[in-house]
């Protein structure tokens, strides 16, 4: 069981700068699931040390936490207690998502920097679609294909920014760390290959990681222009495309 929301908690404020789109996509989707303001059943796979899971949890939602690591779920227990709330944590991996929560379980899952891991994400987006009831959604977040190799490029390596546009994966050499990037294309299908509808698709950090942190930190002004400016190009045809990351809402219907 979850903690009420306690009066006066931001609970949207931990998000900053380069997450207040991903945030906000996040809202509207609480918002419609619980018009009425009722704590709902939302599933975090991997999500680690709670950094989602305990503002839902402050919300007053019944937050569970999926994710391999004892020493995460160990942090997040820490995490939850020091904010007051009570957030389940299960150890597993994602794709076992129905056998270790059950099916039609919840109302939202968030899979946040999970699939562009996994050795099959569309086995984890079927366990995303089996746990989540008709009516709910799946919240997905992965790296941007397009990005890396912009990135790269700005960086001065060239031959990486062309690895990275050219591999199917979006994998730009031997030192890249991220086994699996995204296209809009290539989520968007992932999605619908699970039987799921692609509610809306943002782009998360589209320019928030091209410019230096140290205005931002020093200058309220500047930081509440640049998430203005990032929820414009958040939903942008062209814009979105270059965001580090991607995010889906995807609607089981």
């Amino acid at each position: 069981m979850a903690v009420a929301a306690r009066p006066g908690r931001r609970a949207w404020a931990g998000g900053g700068v380069r997450n207040a789109v991903l945030w906000d996509a996040l809202r509207k989707v609480l918002d419609r699931l619980d018009p009425g303001a009722r704590p709902r059943d939302i599933v975090d796979v991997g999500g680690g040390t709670g950094g989602f899971a305990v503002p839902l949890a402050e919300l007053g939602h019944r937050v569970t936490v999926v994710d391999s690591s004892l020493d995460a779920l160990a942090a997040l227990e820490r995490r939850a207690a020091e904010s007051g709330v009570t957030v389940r944590a299960v150890q597993g991996d994602a794709v076992d998502l129905p056998d270790l929560i059950g099916p039609d379980a919840a109302d939202l899952v968030l899979c946040h920097s999970v699939l562009e891991y996994v050795d099959d994400p569309a086995a984890v987006m079927a366990a995303l679609t089996a746990t989540v009831r008709r009516g709910g959604s799946v919240s997905a977040l992965v790296p941007g294909q397009v990005a890396a190799a912009v990135h790269r490029a700005v960086a001065g390596h060239f031959d990486d920014a062309r690895r990275a546009l050219t591999d199917p994966a979006g994998h730009w050499g031997d030192h890249d760390r991220t086994p699996r990037r995204f296209t809009r294309q290539s989520l968007s299908a992932l999605v619908e290959n699970a039987g799921l509808r692609v509610g809306a698709l943002h782009g998360v950090r589209i320019f928030a990681d091209l410019v230096p942190s140290g205005p931002l930190d020093a200058e309220q002004d500047a930081a509440e222009s640049l998430i203005a400016l990032e929820a414009v190009a958040a939903v942008h045809p062209v814009l979105r495309e270059l965001a580090t990351q991607l995010h889906v809402v995807a609607d089981r219907v």
